[in-house]
Parts: C-alpha cells; sequence; structure tokens
C-alpha cells in the first residue's frame, strides 16, 4: 500500500467546516467572525511518551487528546486539525485501529481531519490542533492575581502510577492497574470546562508535565507564588480510596507525575459558587486545593499547618 493510498483509506473524510480539507496541497480554514485562532502542536514519540505495546485505538485517542487539552487550557473551541504520521511500516490492522480512536474523539468533539503527512521512518505522531475563542477571552497562565483560589479538575496522579508499574518500580493490584493504565492511555480532555471557565478563571494550564510543573508555568507568567494544602492534595488520586498508597508514591504521583491532562486554574474566591455550578453542568469534578500568594514560591501546607517546600520535579524531556 502507498502513501496516498492508506491517507485514502484510512484518513480523508469529505471536508465539513473547513473551506477545503484532505487532498490538495494546503488545507484552507476561515475563522468566524469575531473569533481568534488558537494553535498548539504536540509530538508523540514511541518510547518517550508511550509504549509498543499500547492498543493503537488508545494510541489514536491520545494523540488527538493531548493537542484537544492545549485549546482546553485556553478556553478555546476545537475546529480542526493536521496529522503528521511516521510509520515504520504499512500495517493495516493498526492503521484501521489507530485511525478509530482517532476519529471517535474527533467526532465528539466536532474537530475534523483538514491535512498532514505521512512517511516512512520511527514511529512518531505529531498533530497541530486549531481552535476558537473570541477575540480578548483566551485564559493565559499570565492573569493569576494573588488571593486567587488555586482549581485542578478530575484527579491527577494515576498516569504516573500506571507507568512506575509498567517500569517495575510498583506491583499494583490488579484492578488498580487497569484503572490507571486507562487514564494513562485515554486521558479525557476537559474542553467544555475549560469554555465554561472563560470569564471565571483568571489564568489556566493543562497538566500534561506534572502539577508542580504546569502551575509553575502560572507562576513564572503570573510574578506570584503558591500555597497548596496537602490534605486536599492527597484526595485527587482516583485509585487511592481502592488500595494503601504510601504517601510518598502519592505525592510523588499526584505532584509530579504528569500525563493527567487536567485543568489547573486560578479564580477569585468571590467565583466560588459560579465555579462548583459551572464544573456540575460539565459533568466534571474541580477540588480547590489552595491560593496564589505574594512570595514566589511554591510551599505545602499540612493538617496542622505545618509548611513545608515543594520538591518534586516535573517532567523534562532532555533532563
Amino acid at each position: 500500500m502507498g502513501e496516498f493510498e492508506l491517507i485514502e483509506r484510512f484518513f480523508k473524510r469529505p471536508a465539513r467546516n473547513a473551506v477545503v480539507g484532505v487532498g490538495d496541497d494546503c488545507a484552507i480554514w476561515a475563522p468566524q467572525p469575531g473569533q481568534q485562532l488558537a494553535l498548539s502542536s504536540d509530538m508523540l514519540v514511541e518510547g518517550r511518551h508511550f509504549l509498543s505495546t499500547v492498543n493503537p485505538r488508545h494510541l489514536g485517542h491520545k494523540a488527538l487528546a493531548v493537542n484537544l487539552s492545549d485549546l482546553a487550557a485556553c478556553g478555546a473551541v476545537p475546529r480542526a486539525f493536521l496529522l503528521s504520521l511516521s510509520l515504520p511500516r504499512v500495517d493495516e490492522d493498526w492503521l484501521s485501529d489507530f485511525s478509530q480512536g482517532l476519529f471517535a474523539l474527533a467526532v465528539a468533539h466536532d474537530c475534523e481531519l483538514i491535512g498532514g503527512d505521512t512517511t516512512q521512518g520511527p514511529l512518531n505522531i505529531s498533530i497541530t490542533v486549531m481552535g476558537e475563542v473570541p477575540v480578548g477571552q483566551a485564559i493565559l497562565r499570565s492573569g493569576a492575581q494573588v488571593g486567587d483560589d488555586i482549581y485542578v479538575s478530575g484527579h491527577l496522579g494515576d498516569a504516573r502510577l500506571a507507568l512506575e508499574a509498567f517500569r517495575g518500580h510498583l506491583s499494583l493490584p490488579q484492578n488498580i492497574f487497569e484503572l490507571a493504565r486507562s487514564r494513562l492511555e485515554s486521558p479525557t480532555p476537559r474542553n467544555t470546562l475549560g469554555v465554561s471557565l472563560r470569564g471565571l478563571a483568571h489564568a489556566m494550564a493543562d497538566v500534561s508535565d506534572g502539577l508542580l510543573g504546569d502551575l509553575g508555568h502560572i507562576l513564572k507568567a503570573s510574578g506570584a507564588g503558591a500555597v497548596l494544602s496537602l490534605p486536599a492534595l492527597s484526595g485527587l488520586m482516583m485509585s487511592r480510596p481502592l488500595w494503601t498508597c504510601p504517601q510518598e508514591w502519592l505525592l510523588r504521583c499526584v505532584l509530579s507525575g504528569g500525563d493527567d491532562y487536567e485543568l489547573v486554574f486560578t479564580a477569585p474566591a468571590s467565583s466560588r459558587q459560579a465555579l462548583e455550578s459551572a464544573a456540575s453542568d460539565c459533568g466534571t469534578q474541580i477540588t480547590h486545593i489552595g491560593h496564589i500568594s505574594a512570595e514566589p514560591s511554591v510551599r505545602l501546607v499540612d493538617e496542622k499547618g505545618t509548611v513545608q517546600p515543594a520538591t518534586y520535579p516535573s517532567f523534562d524531556h532532555f533532563a
């Protein structure tokens, strides 16, 4: 099977919202009046971002999910994406499953594939996603204000738990492993919540490299610090109620685990009721985990009020 037959069979679909979609030298996209384009690009490399044993349907889902999560973090609505795919060989069964996982999530978010590229080489998946946000309403990292509450959506830490089990560093009960593995391989981008936070959140980022690292981007851009509640953090792992996770592992996974693709955001205390209502309407849990401080550091506070520094490193591709 050649390159163009591969594209035709597995990835070409009629253009719906694009002026020109897959099949020409360029895709043509026209944003709606009063909207700005939000663009992001992420690459997934075998052995670095995913294991060779991953279900290709899950991989197709995740490849798009991590990009949709970036749009969620600025409050943008997904519209279209480009896919560049490097394959060691043409495996029709793999491509069928991969494309099904990819398009299932794309359809769920009304986000159409409008172009890209394929080549032979090590397995490498690169997606560039495009979204729209009303002019002046994008939620950026730089807007956090002293006194703001800090929230995270959903659950943190389970994806890292699965990774540590894959690495042989932890032995998990089978039910816990399967739950954690689903969080690692099939994350849920929080786009509906991200859009609903326009006008409520002052600053936001998605949690891809670990809570401390991604919150750190907000703090650096905003020139601020944070105080985080250890009791609130300890309740964020989905699998925690089902087994006795050592406290050290729990904090390591929650604070620096990565691959969560949840949202961390700040908002004024006056917005608490509105935030809870917005989250409820989206069917997404949010947890108040601390507040923004003037002191430029991150401090962890336990139930007794004892302060300790946050020393858990976030993920770095070149570390």
